[in-house]
């Protein structure tokens, strides 16, 4: 296979190699460029997009020819340059989302079905008032300018005067990339407390971001986010309440000054979810985060739980963890179920769809779960009420109770709590059922009953006579007496 020579044509000022582009006319398919230059067998200048969705059709290799290499087999193409945008600013794309009038195709497409079907066209009652309010930027506390094309700031200064109110910013699905814009932007609103950048894909250069320190929400989903640089923006992200770092292919967390992560000292959310954090020992370097109150862990790859043994002294890890989401992992031993017990504030746990916890993968019910985390007040969304946590203990007891006889080591090791819940629900041993005379049968114990018809106004019947328990409750007709 031959590999292109082809160098950048010098006359392509608005593209560049690395530069975020989304197609012409649809801000959601959005990709990398990658090439520009001639294609082999094709006049002009073509322009080789890396495509996020992988909506291509080829790796980067066409007839033979390589021009660059896409990470999978069709996530690639060649597009025109004026197929292609390079995006608008975000005081641009504010106009877009809030000035624009909407048009008589939009304004159509308002409807419900009615009952036999029928479209019924929807009229918004103080449109123009809502629009006259949206369209005073400077009284907008929030504004959401998801997939856009925002690919930068534009003029800091009028970004300031344009938006002195902005509290919460959406820019999720978006070409930025550059941290270097996301502080001009933060820079100039100064009221900024909530900003999503998900979807956008963001440089490896985190150096000398420092205009975060107002931002209480921080969401970095999907953006190639890895946790050496999130200690790099750590400085700036005094006053960080939520981060959500979902879907960005972290496998570890690396503290830059000790062993354990510093910092974060109002942090109560961490939200690492859909990530490729596979041991435990990972998470416990996040155990000294002493404000953080909730972990969301579903869906990577963790195989088990402990609970450290250190010497160290009076190490107290997760003090403050109340919520802990593991679900979608790979939890196969019920030890690791175990070990929850052990952090001292934890009452939520989301655990569902592990090999431990799943019973069509022969893992334990909803009850055993109750019944072996002592402290648990929600359970995979749910609330534990009182009745169900003492049947659930009760019912637990007495499964154990039923199987083959096993020592009683053998029993504290696979049932920790076992003995603690027999002793609270007194719950006593079976008696055996052998007596004097040798193995007694059932119906040893029965007591003989008869039953006579005395009601006057009926036919005479007769006596009934039958065996039963001697704790049986019967309930009759008034006719019948013992």
């Amino acid at each position: 296979m031959q590999t292109s020579t082809v160098s950048e044509p010098p006359n392509q000022p608005d593209f560049k190699i690395g530069q975020r582009v989304h197609y012409t006319g649809d801000y959601r398919r959005i990709g990398t460029v990658r090439y520009i230059g001639e294609v082999e067998g094709y006049s002009g200048i073509w322009i080789g997009v890396e495509w996020d969705n992988c909506d291509g059709k080829h790796d980067g290799s066409v007839n033979g020819v390589r021009y660059f290499t896409a990470q999978f087999p069709k996530s690639a193409s060649f597009a025109r340059p004026h197929n292609l945008s390079t995006g608008v600013s975000l005081l641009q794309a504010l106009n877009i989302r809030y000035r624009t009038s909407s048009t008589k195709e939009e304004l159509d497409e308002m409807y419900v079905l009615s009952a036999s079907h029928k479209r019924v066209n929807v009229q918004l009652i103080g449109k123009d008032k809502i629009e006259d309010i949206l369209a005073r930027f400077e009284e907008l506390p929030g504004a959401s300018l998801s997939y856009l094309g925002v690919s930068s700031p534009g003029d800091p200064v009028e970004i300031s005067k344009t938006l002195p109110n902005l509290k919460e910013l959406d820019l999720t699905g978006n070409l930025l990339s550059k941290w270097q814009d996301i502080d001009a932007i933060c820079s100039e609103l100064p009221a900024l407390t909530a900003l999503n950048l998900t979807t956008n894909r963001m440089s490896n250069d985190v150096a000398g971001v420092s205009h975060l320190r107002n931002l209480r929400l921080l969401v970095l989903n999907n953006v190639s986010i890895s946790w050496s640089q999130v200690e790099v923006l750590k400085d700036s992200l005094q006053a960080i309440e939520e981060l959500h770092l979902m879907g960005n292919k972290i496998r570890e967390i690396t503290p830059t000054s000790s062993k354990y992560v510093q910092g974060f000292c109002s942090l109560r959310v961490l939200n690492l979810e859909e990530n490729y954090i596979a041991d435990w020992g990972e998470i416990l370097k996040l155990s000294q985060l002493k404000c953080l109150e909730q972990l969301h862990l579903n869906k990577n790859n963790i195989e088990h739980i402990s609970y450290p043994t250190t010497d160290e002294g009076p190490y107290k890890p997760f003090q403050s963890l109340r919520c802990l989401l593991i679900g979608g992992n790979k939890i196969e031993d019920l030890s690791s179920i175990d070990a929850l017990n052990s952090y001292p504030a934890l009452v939520d746990i989301r655990c569902s769809e592990n090999p431990a916890t799943d019973p069509s993968r022969g893992g334990i019910g909803r009850y055993a779960l109750i019944a072996r985390l002592a402290k648990i007040k929600i359970l995979n969304g749910s609330e534990i009420t009182p009745r169900e946590r003492r049947e659930s203990e009760i019912r637990y007891v007495r499964l154990v109770m039923s199987k083959p006889h096993q020592n009683l080591e053998e029993i504290k090791r696979l049932h920790p709590r076992f003995t603690e819940l027999k002793a609270f629900h007194g719950i006593e041993d079976e008696r055996p059922t052998n007596g004097p005379a040798g193995p007694q049968k059932m119906s040893s114990g029965l007591i003989t009953v008869t039953l006579k018809c005395i009601g006057p106004s009926i036919c005479e019947k007769a006596p009934i006579t039958k065996k039963l328990p001697a704790t049986t409750t019967v309930g009759l007709p008034a006719a019948y007496v013992a």
